[in-house]
């Protein structure tokens, strides 16, 4: 059972074709998790790599549930392992040395009180894609409010 996300990259969807998508648990802190579930978490201009047979989320930012009982060295933007079984990296690693292929975060969500990530592998749009988009839904828009 998936509850509503907690955050959403709206503009994933939008700047890449998403080929492929797969959950990922992500390793927090105790503070981390609580401005989390809070609905505090910014995943908007984020991505993942697969570094040293580990999976990292980067430019992820997580404020501070309580800016007061935070400890002076946490960084909001810090990058952050994400958990995966080994033979989803294995493939994940096969799949990222295609050309132009890479792992965004699409949405956060909890899973039985557990924080996770809905990761895509995409294809980064061209341009002229993304204004053929914006031209149909404009036109769909127009139909409905004609009709």
């Amino acid at each position: 059972m998936v509850t509503k996300p907690l955050a959403e990259n709206r503009r994933a969807r939008f700047d890449y074709e998403i080929l492929e998508t797969l959950e990922a648990g992500i390793e927090l802190k105790g503070h981390e998790v609580k401005s989390v579930k809070s609905g505090r978490l910014g995943i908007a201009g984020s991505y993942a790599v697969i570094r040293g047979g580990e999976a990292w989320l980067l430019n992820s930012q997580i404020p501070p549930y309580q800016p007061k009982n935070t400890p002076p060295d946490y960084d909001p933007t810090r990058t952050r392992r994400l958990l995966l079984r080994s033979d989803e990296i294995k493939r994940l690693v096969g799949v990222l040395k295609e050309k132009s292929v890479t792992l965004v975060p699409l949405n956060a969500h909890l899973k039985r009180g557990i924080v996770k990530i809905e990761l895509g592998i995409g294809r980064s749009k061209k341009k002229s894609d993304k204004r053929e988009v914006l031209k149909k839904r404009a036109a769909e828009r127009e139909m409905r409010r004609v009709a």
